[in-house]
């Protein structure tokens, strides 16, 4: 303790002044001794002032307190209590957390304690402006000189960190899109080529000619606009706009045939999947529209009239997004557990228990659930139900619609995690296709072998009733490798193999995809990743040459 330094403070000051007793003798060692840690805490006093600076990065800002007991994490029994209520109660020239705590245990920077020395000087200044001249020695003043010529540095930069932010806060303001809604983007530009072995390829039925020649290079791209509103900070509400490139097919946009894997195979989940999901042709459409709240801590609970059964389940961190790992869309989903994966009515919920390691999520999903009627275009149902179920081809096809019409699904998934190395999902979905029954089980796991290397795989079986084949039970596999940080930070590369649709009443063979990729990040918001694919026995047609496509995706984010 600098015993000398507080004996030379004169007892009068201590006991008339804001900084009297135990509050200037600490005030006095924090000067001395002031903390080595530079921790990132907001500054003390600041928030009085109507500021919210931060010290060394983003920090909560604290909040003026009138009354110690407002302090959670302060007891009567604390031996700093009586110096914490004299300065908060009698001087205000102490601030908290907006959490109610003080936090008086962590370390404290010189900033930090120039901030809290500045707004107990403009009240000791009060204080003495509505006192008698008599009330300061000049002993105490230059006492009180010293600790602020001690100390002007730092003031002079919380000024200039002051003048600066309200400068910048005022730009902002100006400017600002929403008080409650973000936006933000996402534009994906893709030069496509691609060709096969042999004279021809036919589809899975072995009947129609699909091409005689090698398909022509093309561009294609997406564009996505997320307008992302919060109303009270733990909730979302989404709308986006989506346009993409695409070919109109039986007065309908398909989205699948303007790249060669999608032209070549088409039912099998070979297309690239952010070509395929907006099912536009350079048109812009809604492409999300749902809400998003918490009930509670551990529950959240999404509905809309526009979703995406694929957004809430079969998340994997290595195959999961298309316009940032694998492109297939064999690769990014399970596919007979997802037989609706288009435009879609709904809600879903995540449940995960006391936020451990198990989490719970289920959804419902109908396919034009805002048509009233019997009939008209079907959107909505994955690329291989057109096959096994021909009359959805029928721009005019007959079936119940609404909320609760013939095409639906419903899905739950139970998933364990124990730790961020490993993750084990189990899926079940049941629903109907135009009147026709299918259930599917599928399994979703991952292993990180380090920080940068890991597996994973996905294995489904399900059970389609009534299709142009009869009852069938097709199987679904995919494995593969990823390693992230490969080359330069912020990489990632895989390379997967699958058999998407394994059925022996659909064909004379199996297909197998197979995909390299490597993502490339120029910048954090610019992303380049070439991609390879090949496909063996497409559609399941054994004198399908093989099919080699190769992709270069540009992803800009904003």
């Amino acid at each position: 303790m600098n015993s000398s330094f507080a004996t030379n403070i004169p007892q009068k000051f201590l006991t008339k002044t804001i900084v009297k007793g135990a509050s200037l003798l600490t005030l006095s060692l924090l000067a001395i001794y002031p903390a080595n840690a530079e921790t990132s805490v907001s500054l003390p006093g600041v928030a009085a002032s109507g500021n919210n600076l931060h010290a060394q990065g983003s920090t909560p800002s604290k909040s003026q307190v009138t009354n110690v007991n407002q302090l959670s994490d302060v007891q009567p029994t604390d031996w700093v209590f009586q110096a914490l209520q004299s300065l908060v109660e009698r001087y205000g020239c102490i601030a908290g957390y907006p959490n109610g705590t003080f936090r008086g245990s962590r370390a404290m920077t010189r900033y930090e304690f120039a901030a809290g020395l500045n707004a107990c000087l403009n009240r000791i200044n009060e204080l003495i402006a509505q006192a008698t001249t008599d009330l300061v020695s000049k002993e105490d003043l230059a006492t009180l000189q010293r600790l602020e010529q001690e100390f002007t540095p730092e003031l002079a930069t919380l000024r200039g960190r002051v003048d600066a932010l309200e400068a910048h806060t005022a730009q902002l303001q100006a400017n600002q899109f929403s008080t409650t809604t973000k936006l933000t983007g996402q534009a994906i530009i893709s030069v496509n080529a691609g060709g096969f072995s042999g004279d021809r390829i036919v589809d899975a039925t072995g009947q129609n000619v699909l091409a005689n020649s090698d398909p022509n290079p093309t561009v294609l791209y997406r564009v996505s606009l997320d307008f992302d509103t919060s109303f009270r900070g733990d909730d979302l509400l989404k709308i986006r706009l989506d346009a993409g490139s695409g070919v109109d097919l039986n007065n309908r946009s398909d989205g699948t045939i303007d790249n060669a894997a999608g032209l070549l195979e088409p039912f099998f989940g070979s297309p690239i999947d952010y070509s395929s999901e907006p099912p536009t042709n350079n048109d812009i459409t809604i492409g999300r529209v749902f809400y998003s709240f918490k009930p509670t801590s551990d529950l959240t609970v999404s509905i809309g009239p526009d979703i995406r059964a694929t957004d809430y389940a079969d998340y994997n961190s290595y195959a999961n997004l298309s316009f940032l790992d694998f492109s297939t869309q064999a690769f990014v989903n399970n596919l007979l557990i997802f037989p609706v994966d288009g435009p879609a009515t709904g809600a879903a919920i995540h449940w995960k228990p006391g936020n451990g390691a198990f989490s719970v999520r289920a959804l419902y999903a109908a396919a034009d659930a805002n048509n009233p009627g019997d009939n008209g275009l079907l959107i909505g149902s994955a690329s291989f139900t057109g096959l096994l179920y021909p009359d959805l081809r029928n721009s005019n096809i007959v079936s119940n619609r609404g909320l609760f019409g013939d095409t639906y699904q419903g899905t739950v998934e139970v998933e364990y995690a124990p730790s961020r190395s490993f993750t084990l999902r189990l899926q079940y979905s049941g629903g109907e296709v135009i009147d026709n029954r299918f259930d599917a089980l599928g399994v979703n796991v991952e292993l990180a072998l380090g920080q940068k290397f890991g597996i994973f795989g996905r294995y489904g079986y399900g059970s389609y009733n009534d299709t142009a084949f009869g009852d069938i039970n097709p199987n679904y596999w995919m494995a593969g490798i990823g390693m992230r940080d490969l080359f330069t930070q912020g990489a990632l590369a895989g390379i997967a193999v699958g058999q998407p649709f394994i059925a022996s009443e659909i064909g004379n063979s199996t297909q197998t995809n197979f995909e390299v990729f490597y993502n490339y990040p120029f910048t954090r918001n610019i992303q380049v990743t070439p991609t390879i694919q090949v496909i063996n026995n497409a559609g399941n047609q054994e004198s399908n040459g093989t099919i080699v496509t190769g992709t270069l995706r540009t992803v800009f984010s904003f």
